[in-house]
C-alpha cells in the first residue's frame, strides 16, 4: 500500500511483523480472542476498555504527550505538538524526549499517521480531552467553537464587535473569526493591553486550571469587560470558562504547567559496604524463617476459628501478635506470607478454623535456604496485600487478616518494579523511600488519582487552584503497595539497611522480557537467590551449654531434631542471637508425659551439652520422674487410683481439691465428677504429678500430635488483566492476522457481486464446479464458511482434493491443510491473478 494511510487499520497493515508483535505484547488484551484480520485488530485497539488500560500504563511524559494531542488540532503536525509540550520558547529536554513519546504512542496504536498529520485515536481523545464533567490534567477548557455553541447569534456578534472584529453573517464564521483572533499572539496581546488590571488577575487565576469559574447575576465591571470580548465565555447560568485558545496564548503555547520529560532521580543515595548489606539481609532472612516457624508451632494443634465472613477476628490477630512478640500489622504480614506460601489454610470443617497444612511439614524439613526461597517466591507473585488489613472496604467494613477482599492485582508488578529500581543502583546503595515512590508515580501516573479540579470563583474570591498535572498523591494504591514492598523486603531479608542484597538481585534475574514472569521463572530465580544466601546463613548447632541455674543456652540456631526435643524438655525464656531455655518441674513432666524416661533425659542432655549436666538439673529430673505416674487418672467420669492410700487421704483432706468433687470408692481409688483432663490439670496445679492411663491401665503417652488441614494449595493470584503472551503465541497470532487479512483484502473476481464485508454466495453446483476447476489449475479461492457453531468467516484456500462431499485444501488463513464440508461453504469466488 502506498500513500498516506487513511485509517489506523491501513497503517497497521503496513507495519512489519515485528511492529504487530510489539503492539500485541504491550497490549495483550487485544489477543483475546486473536483478531481475524488487521481491521478487527484496529477496531479492538480503539475500544474504550482497551484504550483506557493502555493509557493507564503510560509513563508521565508519554501521557502528557497524549494529553497535549487531545487538546491539539486533529490532525496535529509534529511542530505544533512540540510547541504544546515545550512552549513557544522551546525546551531542550522536551525536544530530546518527544520522539520517544510519539514512538511509544504510535507503537501502542494510540497515535497513527505521519509526523505532519499525527492523529490520536478517537477513544483516547474522548478519554483525555477536557470537559466540564472530566477536567483535563492540562487545566485547559473547551475551544471557542464549543464554548459558543448554543449562544445566540446576536450576542456572538456583539462579542466579536467588542473584540474589534468585523461582524459576520452567521455564527460559524463569527466563531472562526474569534478563534483566529485568539490564536494570533500579537492581536491577543494588543487586546489584553487594554484590559483592566483586575481583569488580568482573573485570567491569571484561571490560567492553569481549573478553567471554570462562578459569577453572579450582575458581574463586576472587570468581569463584564472579559465577557464582552470573549476572553471569558458563558458555561451555564452562573459559570464562565476560559477558552482554550486564550489560555494557550497566555501560557506561551504550553499545554502543561510543568512537563516531566525525564524521570525524577533516585537521590540522595547512601553507600554502604555490600558485604554489610548482605549480612544484615541474611540475619533478617533467618529471623523471618524463625518467625514463620514459630507461627506454625503456635498453631500446631489448630489455630483460631474462621469468621463467618472469612478471615481472623481482631482478638485472634492480637493473640497471634502477642505470641510472635510483634505488632498486629506485622503479624498480619507473617500470616499472609504463610498463607500465600500454602503453609496455613482453613480446614473446611463444620467448626472451621485455621491450621497448618501438610505442606508445612514438608517446608519444615527443607534446608533454611530452600525454605526462604519458598516464602519469597510466594511473596513475589502474591496479589494479597497484608497492608490492607484493618482498613475499611467499600461498605465500611474492616478487612480481616486471611479474609477475602485483600487481593490487589497490581501488587506483583509494583513489588518487582520497586525491587528493580533498587537493583539499578550500585551494590550497597540505598535511597529514601520517597525517591522510589516519586519514580514509580512518574512511570505509572494513575488517571483519577489526582485531586479533582474544582471551580474557582471568577470574581476573585477564594484561592486559586494549584497547577494541573501535579503528581499523584502518595496515598494512592500503587504508592501504598510500594511502601509496603520496601518494608516487607526488609523483613524478608531481600534488602538490608535499605539496599538490595546480592541474593535479592538474583530474584530479578528473570530471562523472559516480562513484568509478569511465570511461576516457574519466579521459582527458578528464588532458587538462585537461595543459593547465594546459603553461605551467609548461620550453620545450625548440635549442642547447648547447660548452666547451674537450671537453664541452657543455645549459642546459635539448633538442628531441628535437637530444637524440637529441647522445646519439649524446657521452656524458652528469651530469644535473640542466643536462645535461653529454662528447665522447670512442669517442663520435665511434659517430657516424661511424651514417653521419655529419666535415664533417657539424662543421656540426651549429656550427649548434647558442651558442659557437664549440673547437679541441680539432674536432681530435678530424678525428683519429677520419681513422683511421675504415682497417681493414675482414668475415665469413669474420672477416677484417681494410687497404691498409697495415705496419699489419697491427703488429697481428700486438701481444700484445693474441693472443686474436683472427689469421693473414695476404695482404699486406693477416688472417683471425681469432672473430666479426666480437668482432673489431671487440677491435681498438677496442687503440686502432684499424676499420669493419665488408658482403659487397659497403661500409662498414656502425651506425644505432640500435630493438627493439619487436608491437602491445600496456595491461593491463586488475581491476574492484573490478561497474561503476558509468550513469543510462540505472538508469532502464531501475527501469522493468523496476516492470513485473515489476506482473505479479507485479496482482490476477487466478481461473482454475484457480494456486498462489501459479506460472504460470497453461489449455488451448490457452482461451488462444486469452481472447486474442481481450482484443483486442476492449482489456483486459490475465496470462500465463505459457517462452522458447526454457526460462526461465519471468510477464508482463502487452495483446493487439493474434492470427494465425498468434502474439500481438502491448504487454508492460507490458518496456514495449514484442512478439510471442509461442502454444505457449510456459503459460496466461492476466484481471486484475481497473483492475489495470493
Amino acid at each position: 500500500m502506498t500513500g498516506t494511510p487513511r485509517t489506523l487499520a491501513e497503517e497497521l497493515r503496513t507495519r512489519p511483523d515485528g511492529g504487530l508483535v510489539g503492539l500485541l505484547r504491550a497490549r495483550p488484551d487485544l489477543l483475546s480472542p486473536v483478531p481475524g484480520d488487521v481491521t478487527q485488530l484496529a477496531t479492538r485497539a480503539g475500544t474504550r476498555a482497551s484504550v483506557a488500560r493502555a493509557v493507564e500504563r503510560l509513563d508521565r511524559f508519554v501521557l502528557q504527550t497524549a494529553e497535549a494531542l487531545a487538546v491539539a488540532p486533529d490532525p496535529c503536525p509534529y511542530g505544533t505538538l512540540g510547541t504544546l509540550m515545550g512552549g513557544d520558547a522551546g525546551d531542550l529536554a522536551v525536544a530530546a524526549e518527544l520522539p520517544r513519546a510519539v514512538a511509544e504512542l504510535r507503537a501502542q496504536a494510540l497515535v497513527w499517521g505521519p509526523d505532519d498529520r499525527l492523529r490520536l485515536v478517537r477513544t483516547a481523545r474522548e478519554l483525555l480531552a477536557p470537559s466540564a464533567a472530566h477536567p483535563s490534567p492540562t487545566g485547559l477548557g473547551p475551544t471557542v467553537t464549543k464554548a459558543v455553541a448554543g449562544m445566540s447569534p446576536g450576542r456572538l456578534q456583539e462579542i466579536i464587535a467588542a473584540a474589534g472584529l468585523p461582524t459576520t453573517h452567521d455564527p460559524v464564521t463569527a466563531a472562526a473569526a474569534l478563534t483566529a483572533l485568539f490564536r494570533d499572539r500579537d492581536r491577543t496581546a494588543a487586546l489584553l493591553d487594554t484590559a483592566p488590571a483586575e481583569s488580568v488577575a482573573v485570567l491569571d487565576k484561571l490560567l492553569w486550571g481549573p478553567p471554570y469559574g462562578g459569577v453572579t447575576d450582575r458581574p463586576a465591571p472587570h468581569l463584564q469587560w472579559l465577557l464582552d470580548r470573549g476572553l471569558l465565555l458563558p458555561a451555564g447560568a452562573r459559570n464562565v470558562v476560559l477558552p482554550r485558545e486564550v489560555a494557550l496564548q497566555l501560557r506561551g503555547g504550553r499545554a502543561h504547567h510543568t512537563t516531566e520529560p525525564v524521570p525524577p532521580p533516585l537521590a540522595p543515595t547512601t553507600e554502604r559496604d555490600p558485604q554489610l548489606v548482605d549480612n544484615a539481609a541474611a540475619s533478617q532472612a533467618f529471623t523471618a524463617l524463625a518467625t514463620v516457624e514459630e507461627l506454625l508451632k503456635e498453631w500446631d494443634l489448630g489455630g483460631p476459628a474462621v469468621l463467618r465472613a472469612g478471615g481472623m477476628s481482631v482478638r485472634d490477630l492480637k493473640r497471634t501478635a502477642a505470641a510472635l512478640d510483634t505488632t498486629e500489622q506485622l503479624a498480619a504480614f507473617w500470616l499472609e506470607l504463610s498463607y500465600g506460601a500454602g503453609l496455613i489454610a482453613s480446614d473446611g470443617e463444620a467448626d472451621e478454623r485455621f491450621a497448618a497444612t501438610p505442606a508445612a511439614e514438608e517446608w519444615l524439613r527443607l534446608p533454611d535456604p530452600e525454605r526462604w526461597a519458598a516464602l519469597v517466591a510466594g511473596w513475589l507473585r502474591a496479589t494479597r496485600a497484608p497492608g490492607m488489613v484493618g482498613t475499611a472496604d467499600a461498605k465500611g467494613r474492616a478487612l480481616a487478616a486471611l479474609g477475602p477482599h485483600l487481593d490487589r492485582s497490581p501488587a506483583p508488578e509494583v513489588r518487582r518494579r520497586t525491587l528493580a529500581l533498587l537493583a539499578g543502583l550500585p551494590p550497597g546503595t540505598s535511597v529514601p523511600g520517597a525517591a522510589v515512590l516519586a519514580r514509580l508515580q512518574w512511570e505509572r501516573p494513575l488517571r483519577g488519582s489526582r485531586p479533582a479540579a474544582g471551580q474557582v470563583p471568577a470574581d476573585g474570591a477564594g484561592d486559586a487552584a494549584g497547577p494541573a498535572g501535579a503528581p499523584a498523591p502518595a496515598d494512592d494504591l500503587r504508592s501504598r503497595l510500594a511502601q509496603w514492598t520496601l518494608t516487607e523486603a526488609e523483613l524478608l531479608g531481600v534488602t538490608g539497611r535499605g539496599a538490595l542484597s546480592s541474593h535479592g538481585r538474583s530474584l530479578l534475574d528473570i530471562p523472559a522480557d516480562t513484568a509478569a514472569p511465570t511461576p516457574a521463572e519466579t521459582d527458578a530465580a528464588a532458587a538462585r537467590a537461595a543459593a547465594r544466601l546459603a553461605p551467609l546463613l548461620p550453620e545450625p548447632l548440635d549442642h547447648v551449654l547447660l548452666q547451674a541455674d537450671l537453664t541452657a543456652v543455645a549459642p546459635g540456631p539448633l538442628h531441628r531434631p535437637l530444637a524440637e526435643a529441647l522445646g519439649v524438655l524446657a521452656d524458652i525464656e528469651s530469644k535473640g542471637g542466643a536462645t535461653v531455655y529454662r528447665f522447670t518441674p512442669g517442663s520435665v513432666r511434659r517430657a516424661l508425659d511424651a514417653g521419655r524416661s529419666a535415664a533417657e533425659l539424662q543421656e540426651f542432655l549429656t550427649a548434647h551439652s558442651r558442659t557437664p549436666v549440673p547437679q541441680p538439673l539432674a536432681y530435678l529430673i530424678d525428683d519429677v520422674a520419681r513422683r511421675h505416674g504415682h497417681l493414675r487418672i482414668g475415665a469413669a467420669s474420672a477416677y484417681v487410683r494410687c497404691d498409697d492410700d495415705a496419699l489419697l487421704s491427703e488429697i481428700l483432706a486438701d481444700r484445693r481439691a474441693a472443686p474436683l468433687r472427689l469421693r473414695r470408692l476404695a482404699p486406693t481409688v477416688l472417683a471425681a465428677q469432672t473430666a479426666p483432663d480437668q482432673l489431671l490439670d487440677g491435681l498438677r496445679a496442687m503440686g502432684y504429678a499424676p499420669a493419665a492411663e488408658s482403659a487397659a491401665g497403661d500409662v498414656l503417652i502425651a506425644r505432640a500430635d500435630s493438627y493439619r488441614t487436608p491437602p491445600r494449595t496456595a491461593p491463586t493470584p488475581v491476574p492484573d488483566g490478561p497474561p503476558s503472551p509468550d513469543p510462540t503465541l505472538l508469532a502464531a497470532a501475527v501469522r493468523a492476522i496476516r492470513a485473515g487479512d489476506l482473505a479479507a483484502t485479496a482482490e476477487r473476481k466478481p461473482v454475484h457481486a457480494p456486498a462489501p464485508g459479506s460472504l460470497p454466495r453461489t449455488t451448490s453446483a457452482e461451488t462444486l464446479a469452481t472447486m474442481q476447476a481450482a484443483v486442476l489449475t492449482h489456483s486459490a479461492l475465496w470462500i465463505g464458511y459457517v462452522n458447526a457453531d454457526g460462526a461465519a468467516s471468510q477464508r482463502v484456500i487452495a483446493p487439493v482434493r474434492v470427494e465425498g462431499g468434502f474439500v481438502t485444501a491448504y487454508d492460507h488463513t490458518a496456514d495449514e491443510v484442512r478439510t471442509y464440508p461442502l454444505h457449510r461453504i456459503t459460496g466461492v469466488a476466484e481471486l484475481a491473478d497473483d492475489s495470493v
